[in-house]
């Protein structure tokens, strides 16, 4: 938790964008998540909105804001004697609300009453989209039937600069990022099984922080952008993917990418495509600044990667064409990247499409630029990751052959040589500045194909 003053601020200037709304706002906080039965609950996780605003980071909390007098109150209840019994002494809702700057707090079902008397003087109730069960159901039983687009509108436009306390957060979880992959890397032996990798990594976050930022991705079959299954044994000649992150105690994120040769050194045509890979992921960096929109950025990431594709023999045809027809979306169908901060994929639960586009922005069609989950106009202070990639996936090459999708720009001939390539992706973490961008954290994970075979080697 950051000091008192720094919430003050936050919803001080949440008010401000909120100018000329009328009515209150409502922040439900999270509740523990039954996994099995009512006392064996899946691992403690606040909202992130709630974070952001109010600070405290224990279940069952909610508030409201009055948009036009300022007026703010916490609720929540305070421990009974059998919860001290099964958890301890907890400090009062009053002294909670106090070190978040509320001086006015409730008991939790009071809350009810206190939207119920804004409605029957017909003011409006502002809450953002229920990301839980449970907090549908209490939106729901609150009479809030649809999330308020001012209210979000306002949260994002807040949320997607970082201030130098959040960056500096975020610096300490690419760290731990680190650490974690680097765990990960130096695990990596024939015949190991993937499971015990994915322990050895998930520990350093768990023995440093709050754990994993998202479900590990850790495989051999890299062309499944989202495998979770880590029961394969580790083979010679193979490409692992590992996706990971960190999450801090303070709950900011980390997303760091990297692919890693199963014996040690790329085989020929496995550096061909991870340099170009590599060459993508420079070019990302390389571009992003303020003024420029990351759908810029992606479509000169497509540009490069066609052309080396185009190299190998692999695909043909005029680049700019290519990239217009969306021919890139075959081999990279994800976006370039996405917003980074107290979530892993910042703030997706108010709304993609709010978050990651301008107003003056349309989200393509197209496979991979379709996918693309920050668009934006880049400003200082944005946090997003550069992650390009290249996978061949048979089942999509073969669709995409059956129904002409390429308009002739495919060499199926050469192209169906690589079904048993897997993919390759390299993500760093990267902050917008005045003048360029910087990398997140202390030191950057081996990238270069060079420098991945020399830290395998040692």
């Amino acid at each position: 938790m950051f000091e008192k003053s720094v919430y003050l601020k936050r919803r001080a200037e949440l008010l401000a964008r909120l100018k000329g709304q009328s009515g209150i706002a409502v922040f439900i906080g999270n509740v523990d998540a039954p996994a099995q039965y009512r006392d064996n609950c899946y691992k403690w996780r606040q909202n992130s909105t709630w974070l952001y605003y109010f600070g405290i980071d224990e279940p069952r909390f909610a508030a409201t804001v009055d948009l036009e007098s300022g007026e703010e109150t916490i609720y929540a209840d305070d421990f009974t004697i059998d919860d001290i019994i099964w958890m301890g002494p907890m400090p009062s809702v009053k002294s909670l609300a106090e070190s978040v700057g509320v001086s006015h707090s409730a008991p939790y079902a009071a809350l009810d009453q206190a939207v119920s008397e804004a409605k029957a003087k017909g003011r409006q109730i502002h809450a953002i989209p229920a990301a839980r069960y449970y907090n549908e159901m209490k939106q729901r039983s609150l009479g809030i039937d649809q999330a308020s687009e001012p209210l979000i509108r306002a949260i994002v436009s807040q949320r997607l600069v970082k201030d130098a306390l959040e960056i500096a957060e975020i610096d300490k979880a690419c760290n731990l990022g680190y650490e974690m992959h680097t765990a990960a890397r130096n695990g990596i032996r024939v015949g190991r099984i993937e499971q015990e990798i994915v322990g050895e990594m998930e520990a350093v976050t768990l023995a440093k922080g709050w754990g994993p930022s998202f479900p590990t991705i850790l495989t051999q079959h890299g062309e499944i952008f989202h495998c979770h299954t880590h029961e394969c044994i580790i083979e010679p000649g193979k490409l692992m993917v590992i996706d990971a992150g960190a999450e801090s105690n303070s709950h900011y994120a980390s997303d760091f990418t990297r692919t890693y040769p199963t014996s040690g050194r790329y085989s020929a045509r496995q550096r061909d495509i991870y340099q170009l890979v590599y060459d993508c992921n420079e070019l990302a960096f390389s571009l992003t600044r303020p003024g420029i929109t990351y759908r810029e950025v992606h479509l000169a990431v497509a540009a490069r990667m066609l052309e080396g594709l185009k190299a190998l023999d692999i695909v043909r045809g005029d680049v700019d064409s290519m990239v217009a027809d969306g021919i890139a979306g075959l081999f990279m169908p994800h976006g370039l990247g996405h917003n980074m901060g107290l979530d892993v994929h910042d703030m997706e639960d108010l709304g993609e499409d709010l978050v990651g586009y301008d107003d003056d922005q349309k989200r393509s069609t197209q496979l991979g630029l379709r996918s693309l989950r920050m668009a934006r106009r880049l400003v200082p202070g944005n946090v997003v990751t550069d992650e390009p990639g290249i996978y061949f996936i048979p089942a999509l090459i073969g669709q995409w052959k059956k129904e002409a999708k390429d308009g002739g720009c495919v060499n199926y001939s050469k192209l169906e040589t690589y079904f048993d390539f897997g993919g390759i992706r390299i993500e760093d973490d990267v902050l917008v500045t005045p003048d360029g961008a910087r990398r997140l954290g202390d030191k950057r994970l081996p990238a270069s194909p060079d420098e991945v075979e020399e830290a395998m080697a040692a």
